[in-house]
């Protein structure tokens, strides 16, 4: 039987499957759930979405960890309504994963700590941008110095971009299975039992 063929019917194959495809993203940067788009509630009750880098899969916490800057319009977003979701499509496999939960930004802890000395000093320069994310600007800008465009800065200059960077964590407790196949699609949904601390699937109408 083929990989294909054991996870059609098979619900806990099929999360399995789902599992691998979500903490792949966060172990390299060519997997499709590396660069998934994460949605949040708009300050005008609209939604409001944006692609973010997957930095960590923490599965029992059933958390996703994402950088971002301190002055994005997503603080506000979370301030103001937690809901978030986050969707993943990987068009090898032809599988989409949808994600319900809520989301929370921190500037400051020790898990902010240790994800700023993770990234490497080309990802924090991002940090160094002299304009908040989404400041109308009268030229076309990377929003950078010009002190450190087109190269790396050493960790002195990047001393100041510290105090821009946040991370996102975001917690999750349904998980959507969508699966396109020439022989039938197929479609599913898990919901966290906080009582049974476990997840409870059944199948449904693609």
């Amino acid at each position: 039987m083929t990989g294909e063929a054991a996870l059609y019917n098979n619900l806990d194959l099929s999360f399995a499957e789902a599992r691998r495809l979500i903490e792949a993203g966060a172990q390299s940067r060519h997997a499709a759930a590396h660069h998934p788009v994460v949605a949040t509630i708009g300050s005008d009750g609209g939604p409001s979405q944006r692609v973010m880098i997957l930095r960590h899969v923490g599965w029992q916490e059933r958390s996703l960890r994402f950088h971002t800057d301190a002055r994005s319009t997503k603080l506000d977003d979370l301030t103001n309504n937690s809901a978030a979701s986050v969707l993943i499509y990987d068009p090898e496999p032809k599988i989409q994963l949808r994600l319900s939960g809520s989301a929370v930004v921190h500037r400051e802890g020790a898990a902010v700590d240790a994800a700023w000395s993770q990234s490497t000093n080309f990802a924090r320069r991002c940090y160094l941008a002299e304009q908040a994310p989404g400041v109308v600007v009268e030229q076309p800008t990377s929003g950078l110095p010009e002190s450190v465009e087109g190269r790396q800065p050493d960790d002195a200059e990047l001393a100041p971009a510290r105090d821009n960077f946040a991370i996102l964590l975001f917690t999750f407790h349904t998980l959507e299975w969508l699966y396109l196949a020439n022989s039938g699609h197929r479609r599913a949904r898990w919901q966290w039992d906080s009582g049974a601390a476990d997840w409870r699937g059944h199948w449904l109408a693609p």
